[in-house]
């Protein structure tokens, strides 16, 4: 009888499981309900696909990450285990015949959003399917004290009513304790088993750094630690300013955003991952679901706006237990820019009907329509044409979708789409009439069933492969097919879609939960301010710091972040520092105010870092105030 080892062997090549892996797997297959929160690069994955391979039946992975998605059941497949995903741009028939083959009891795994989950055709099949478990991955994003709010999440309890006793099992990376809560809740978990790993990475040293100049310190971290790197960026135009920066001083580097095309976005992975290039200055649409174990440093060029998103992306870094380094790098900019967020993250109600109808008007959507539709969408010509904001329009659209409204994809990739049009009868003569045609219509025919009554997904890469024709020829021969009526040719589409929920509503009445939205605010404007307290540590760990924040109580320093070290090599004898402290009251005693380098030019025989400490506890027991023009001053004597 096969065990979960037997499987993590024969498919994964792996001896032995990994953290609390095994224990959640046990669970799984006892039936129970799980809530699993591994750090990145914890392997949740396993923890569904493990016991799902041992049962009978189909798992319903539901996860909002279309290339996760994709990248999963791609591997799966590589594995030889048969699984399916649904995604957005794909038509009727094309989900039909999907969820026809999940019915069939021949595949393991099938991947579908949650806004999937509440369409008619998807409820036609669920009973249906053999579903023996549910995982719901991301699940922060059920809960909208979560930093990755998502409506649609809401509905996934729905199942439990049209699936009896299947057991879920909810899986994240990054949530607080509140949220863990409002996880079991929304879910309706019953009696959940909780499963948590240590937040702590004992190979990964945090740092973090006040500059003046942010290339020119990462330039010192490249040099003094070599190996693959990730720097994120705010937004696009500095990835590739950073990057073109990096490789005037000899390093190597390529910038990676949700603007580039499909292909451009793979071959700039592929060069990293394949230590071509040295470094990806990219923004947070890179590493999701990217295994590379070597990446010895990420860098943050830019503040994140919450600890959440920074532990996911400063977590990319030495996931193969290694040393390795995850900087952060602030100035005086980036502190005013988070102090102000909170009212450019959650526009007022005016500024969100202005967007909502401006949308309506750049994309001709009537009032009473839009339900379902997905819309090319250009932000920077949007904001341009109306004089808007971008900033204001992105949170407009976060905003949105929040409320269930729309939802905005910066990274989608639509694939071409076909479907015949002309009569048989005019089929049959296009070997004679198109003889340069023909291969192309006929590979259409051979290769794609329903594609004579259905837009059909097609791939013109895989097309030139089977007849011998270049890409470029397919696609010329695709459209003049379609210039001569033979078939509706809609080319694959890489720009950014808005996908409409609902139906457009006049804008003046536009419908919103006024006081969730403001406890969102609230709770958005606490996290910026525990991201703020985290740049400002002065005494307490880092790793302990973050690993408090997600509700791990027992965490303890590591011993190796920027403060760690510091506190160790600050660490003064008694003598010592009420020697340095009596050399400096001395001082202070001649001069009632000094400025501090005049200060540290008398002491140049002792170590100015001692210096610093004892003027920190001198000024926290307020014996001296150091003002902001760096004057030192006496209060009161020691222990007076």
């Amino acid at each position: 009888m096969a065990t979960p080892h037997h499987i993590l062997q024969q498919y994964w090549q792996h001896s032995s499981f990994r953290g609390e892996q095994e224990a959640i797997i046990t669970a799984v297959l006892a039936q129970k309900d799980c809530l699993a929160l591994l750090p990145t690069g914890g392997g949740k994955s396993i923890c569904f696909q493990v016991p799902t391979i041992l049962m009978d039946g189909l798992c319903l992975v539901i996860s909002p990450l279309i290339a996760l998605m994709k990248d999963q059941v791609e591997n799966l497949k590589k594995r030889g285990i048969q699984a399916l995903a649904i995604h957005s741009g794909m038509n009727f028939y094309e989900v039909k015949e999907t969820l026809e083959k999940a019915a069939s009891r021949e595949y393991k795994f099938l991947y579908v959003s949650p806004e999937r989950l509440e369409t008619n055709l998807f409820k036609d099949f669920v009973h249906a399917m053999q579903i023996c478990l549910i995982a719901v991955d991301e699940a922060h994003c059920i809960s909208q004290w979560g930093y990755d709010f998502r409506p649609s999440y809401l509905n996934i309890h729905k199942l439990r009513e049209a699936i009896d006793k299947v057991p879920i099992i909810a899986l994240t990376a990054s949530a607080t304790p509140t949220v863990q809560k409002d996880i079991i809740c929304k879910l309706q978990l019953t009696n959940a088993q909780i499963f948590k790993q240590s937040f702590n990475r004992p190979n990964l040293s945090y740092a973090v750094f006040n500059v003046d100049s942010k290339i020119n310190k990462i330039v010192t971290i490249l040099t003094n630690v070599p190996g693959s790197s990730i720097v994120y960026c705010r937004n696009r135009s500095q990835t590739k300013l950073v990057a073109n920066l990096l490789s005037l001083q000899n390093i190597s580097a390529d910038y990676y955003h949700a603007g580039l095309s499909n292909n451009e976005r793979n071959e700039k992975q592929q060069l990293w991952i394949s230590n071509k290039t040295r470094v990806m200055v990219c923004t947070n649409a890179f590493g999701m679901g990217i295994d590379k174990p070597d990446v010895r440093t990420v860098i943050h060029y830019d503040t994140p706006d919450c600890l959440e998103n920074y532990y996911q992306e400063a977590g990319r870094a030495g996931r193969d237990g290694k040393k390795s380094y995850a900087v952060l790098l602030y100035d005086n900019k980036d502190i005013k820019r988070l102090d102000a967020s909170s009212d450019s993250r959650f526009p007022i109600m005016d500024n969100i009907k202005l967007v909502y109808q401006a949308l309506a008007d750049f994309l001709h959507i009537p009032v009473g329509a839009g339900e379902g539709m997905y819309y090319n969408f250009d932000l920077i010509s949007f904001a341009r044409n109306f004089q808007l904001n971008i900033i204001m329009v992105m949170a407009v659209l976060k905003a949105l979708e929040q409320e269930g409204y729309i939802s905005f994809n910066e990274s989608v990739f639509l694939p071409s789409k076909v479907q015949f049009v002309a009569p048989k009868d005019i089929l049959n003569d296009i070997e004679k009439s198109h003889p340069k045609l023909d291969p192309v219509v006929k590979c259409l025919l051979r290769s794609y069933s329903g594609i004579l009554d259905n837009q059909i997904s097609i791939s013109e890469k895989q097309i030139a492969k089977l007849i011998h024709f270049s890409e470029t020829d397919v696609r010329d021969t695709l459209e003049q097919l379609q210039a001569f009526g033979i078939i509706q040719y809609i080319p694959q589409k890489e720009s950014p879609q808005l996908h409409y929920f609902t139906n457009r509503a006049p804008a003046q009445y536009l419908v919103f939960n006024q006081v969730a939205y403001q406890q969102r605010k609230q709770i958005y404007q606490q996290r910026v301010d525990m991201m703020l307290q985290y740049l400002q540590l002065t005494k307490q760990c880092r790793s302990e710091y973050i690993s408090k924040y997600f509700g791990d109580g027992a965490a303890q320093a590591c011993g190796i972040c920027d403060i760690c070290l510091a506190n160790k090599s600050n660490t003064l004898s008694t003598r010592t520092f009420m020697n340095i402290q009596q050399q400096i009251m001395q001082i202070l005693d001649t001069n009632k105010k000094i400025d501090i380098t005049v200060l540290l030019t008398q002491l140049h025989q002792i170590n100015k870092d001692h210096i610093w400490q004892v003027l920190s506890f001198l000024q926290d027991q307020k014996i001296i105030n150091i003002n902001t023009q760096s004057i030192i001053q006496t209060i009161k004597q020691p222990y007076q």
